[in-house]
């Protein structure tokens, strides 16, 4: 027990040390307060009613109703004709006070059909009546062809589940109430943001979009592409032809999906029928596109090879594992195509070279596209193998507040901003707010949920496309993010809080971007099924039985991220390629200083407890508080004396721990720790160096000081393992004869104790020994005892490992107390040749 504590205070100061040398602060910055960057609790006014307890009274409950009214235009006939070929060109303008919204046009129709929607907020309706004009689009000035009114105290309301209003013929007026020719379909009715008809309407705060840009600012709602590992084990290969007979040919197997490559290692035995047996993972989608390549090549020199044969194999025909049974090989044959004259390439018919595969579908494995420690899917690819849902969760995007401006707009900061938010498979994208940092969104998404233990993504967004991706080639700008871990949640209770969206900025830290508000709830079917969960695997069984290695892991993964971003920015509209990388969180495995320092300090804060229980123990031994010691003693004469009651004293101690702990448990979700992160600390040089690119951008001088604190880092880090493992290998000489001397005293030892504690009862034995490590400080000595003074002369293996004399001397001067008291600057003082550089 000394020995290990002295080894965990010891790592603790190398590492501190470290930390503070390289990670000290410059002068302080202006930063918001702390509190700016914690959660707040709110009460909105939910679904339209109440809340009684933790339910609420509406349906459609965890936003805030919008009240919209909705003009359906559908259809015209019988228009008359206002051009000289006896036809017109009509489209449709819908007018309500100060806002416009108009179909397309058709030319030379006097029947059109629209189907159209639109939609206009009821809190900036600033007229009693709303008028729908029928227009001819002329080349000078468009003619008008009849209107429809309609007064909004008649406009009826409809609230879902209510079946769709139908649509209505209206008789065409002219300006003056007249009854003129043609006749115009429409429906017009209140109702809110849970209307079907919602998603693709036209709103009216969007009126100064057009084109493309209509589509880019839409609520879609995605599914990620299913993906599958797929497994090729190369076998062997036989009859190849390389056309050097007279050498050994050096042959391995490229296999290509895509954009993904990866080849075997050269086969050992070199000869025309080469064997591998290896295998090889790729990440492939349906549905499939890209057939599997697999080319047997010939390493005939530097930088050249040949190709032996090629075979193309497509994956909708590849058989489809669901557990580890094994799978039948089969053979191929390769093709091989020769250049003939002109350059073209034709296939060669005889030839006999075949490749012995094995190929499948791994669907008992979970590909991971994001990180386990806050995966939102852990389900196998197969769905025969999926379990029932354990229950429904339930998100309300309501509002953000004090979103920082994104980009400027006729000289003012302006922010038009969506919210992405992903669980399992199922992506979904609220509307684009134009120019507001005070959107409103209330729309309101439902998810499956399989396990408890899994986290929701939200992000927030500005949209750069609304005037149409070939008018702005920027990419869309990050806000913030969210993450809400189911297991953290109360079955049943509604949360409502407004969430800090922080974010990390070079060179500034880290900086509030605004609020976003949400209401989350996670309603259980089974509470038996859901406690059953916390006794199951986390990923699926294949990941144990054949796990993959985590160099394996961290490629697939790559792979399967961009895999989904692309398949993603294909949909219509687009969710694009760097909001499904920031969703994923792509770049999380890269060196960061600043979550170094994190991790550390979590791991401080885990043994935290045990290094409060060995000082406590340490004041019990040295009679700090005599009473204390003297219960202490009580209580261990009670449980030598009556063994049998110290497992059950331990579980009652932990049982009445977690009760009195019960009336501090937490009341809201977990969100971004800034201090334990350490982002509001970080340093602007290791900020800078999370912000660089892979491989680095940054200058030759940079980078080399980069490296030489990377090197003390894993000098102190290298000196800690050594002694470590000093202390192991002292163990292990304890019986291996490499000190003789030493060896037969322990030898000794070990008899005389054998037959003392023979012939001594267990409990005797028990109550001397702790009697001997709890006896009074007088009968102590400051000087280390026997036993440890025995154990530090064992030999190790440090004298026998190789060290090398460096060309210069590095003296790192640091004070554990001037470090965690004062926290001040050191420095290191490197000698090079005639001068000294002092090092930060």
């Amino acid at each position: 027990m000394h020995l290990l504590r002295t080894q965990i205070i010891r790592i603790a100061r190398a590492l501190t040390c470290h930390f503070v040398i390289f990670g000290s602060r410059l002068e302080k910055m202006q930063r918001p307060s702390p509190e700016d960057y914690r959660l707040k609790e709110t009460s909105p006014h939910l679904g339209g009613g109440g809340v009684a307890g933790d339910k609420l009274t509406s349906t459609y409950d965890l936003v805030e109703q919008m009240q919209y009214l909705y003009v359906r235009v559908v259809k015209a006939k019988e228009l008359p004709a206002k051009d000289v070929t006896g036809s017109c060109d009509p489209y449709v303008e819908v007018k309500l006070g100060n806002y416009k919204g108009r179909t397309p046009h058709f030319d030379k129709k006097t029947n059109p059909e629209w189907n159209q929607v639109f939609a206009f907020s009821k809190e900036r309706i600033q007229s009693s009546g709303i008028e729908v004009v029928v227009m001819d689009k002329d080349v000078v000035k468009d003619d008008f062809i009849g209107m429809v009114n309609f007064e909004l105290i008649e406009v009826p309301k409809r609230v879902p589940p209510d079946s769709p209003l139908a649509p209505q013929w209206y008789r065409l007026e002219d300006r003056k109430g007249n009854k003129v020719k043609g006749e115009l379909m429409l429906a017009v009715w209140m109702g809110t943001q849970a209307d079907e008809a919602f998603p693709d309407a036209w709103h009216a705060d969007a009126a100064a979009v057009h084109g493309e840009g209509v589509a880019n600012m839409r609520s879609k709602v995605y599914l990620s592409p299913k993906l599958w590992y797929v497994r090729v084990n190369i076998i062997e290969a036989q009859d190849l032809q390389p056309s050097d007979k007279g050498r050994y040919p050096e042959v391995y197997v490229k296999a290509i999906i895509g954009n993904q490559a990866m080849r075997t290692r050269v086969s050992q035995n070199r000869t025309i029928n080469p064997m591998w047996n290896e295998d090889l993972m790729f990440v492939a989608a349906e549905p499939f596109e890209e057939p599997l390549i697999l080319s047997v090549e010939d390493r005939v020199g530097p930088n050249k090879d040949e190709v032996l044969g090629k075979v193309l194999i497509p994956l909708q025909g590849v058989h489809r594992r669901l557990d580890y049974k094994p799978v039948n090989s089969k053979w191929f044959n390769l093709e091989r195509h020769v250049v003939v004259e002109g350059d073209q390439k034709k296939k060669e018919v005889k030839f006999s070279s075949r490749i012995h595969l094995r190929i499948c579908l791994d669907g008992g494995y979970h590909v991971l596209d994001e990180s386990t420690h806050y995966s939102s899917d852990l389900r196998p690819t197969a769905k025969q193998l999926w379990k029932p849902s354990i229950g429904v969760l339930e998100l309300g995007i309501l509002s953000a507040q004090g979103l920082s401006p994104m980009k400027t707009k006729d000289g003012r900061g302006t922010t038009d901003a969506y919210c992405v938010a992903k669980y399992g498979q199922k992506w979904v994208r609220t509307r684009t707010i134009i120019d507001s940092s005070m959107p409103k969104w209330n729309e309101q998404y439902t998810w499956e949920v399989y396990d408890p233990c899994t986290v929701i993504t939200i992000g927030v967004f500005d949209n750069s496309h609304l005037h149409g991706d070939k008018a702005s080639g920027s990419k869309d700008i990050r806000i913030g993010k969210v993450r809400i871990r189911l297991s953290t949640l109360e079955t049943e209770r509604v949360y409502t809080h407004s969430y800090p969206l922080l974010i990390l900025h070079h060179p500034s830290g880290v900086k509030k971007m605004g609020e976003v508000q949400l209401a989350v709830r996670f309603t259980s079917s089974s509470l038996l099924n859901t406690l059953y969960i916390y006794s199951q695997p986390l990923l699926p069984k294949m990941h144990y039985l054949y796990p993959l290695s985590v160099t394996q892991l961290d490629i697939l993964r790559n792979q399967a991220t961009q895999i989904v971003s692309m398949r993603l920015g294909r949909a219509e509209p687009p969710l694009r390629r760097e909001v499904v990388e920031y969703m994923l969180d792509k770049d999380s495995h890269m060196w960061s200083m600043r979550r170094s320092k994190a991790n550390f300090f979590r791991i401080m804060g885990v043994l935290g407890g045990l290094i409060a229980v060995g000082r406590w123990f340490d004041q019990i031994c040295n009679w700090k508080n005599p009473l204390t010691t003297t219960l202490i003693h009580i209580l261990f004469i009670i449980l030598v004396l009556y063994p049998e009651l110290i497992l059950p004293t331990i579980f009652l101690y932990l049982f009445l721990i977690g009760i009195w702990y019960y009336r501090w448990r937490p009341r809201h979700p977990p969100h971004m720790d800034t201090r334990l992160s350490h982002a509001e600390s970080v340093h602007p040089d290791e900020l800078d160096e999370e912000f660089d690119t892979f491989p680095t951008s940054r200058p030759a001088d940079i980078v080399r000081m980069r490296y030489d604190r990377l090197r003390s880092v894993a000098g102190r880090i290298q000196t800690v393992v050594g002694d470590l493992a000093t202390q192991g290998e002292r163990l292990q000489n304890l019986l291996s004869w490499r000190d003789p001397r030493a060896t037969a005293l322990f030898v000794t030892f070990c008899l005389i104790a054998a037959i003392v504690l023979y012939v001594t009862p267990f409990q005797v034995v028990a109550l001397v020994s702790g009697f001997y490590v709890l006896r009074h400080p007088r009968f102590r000595h400051k000087l280390p005892s026997v036993p440890l003074n025995f154990f530090r002369r064992l030999p190790a293996k440090t004298d026998i490992t190789c060290s090398i004399n460096l060309p210069f001397v590095v003296e790192m001067l640091c004070s554990y107390d001037l470090v965690m008291e004062q926290r001040t600057f050191l420095c290191s003082i490197v000698q090079d040749d005639r001068s000294w550089v002092p090092v930060w």
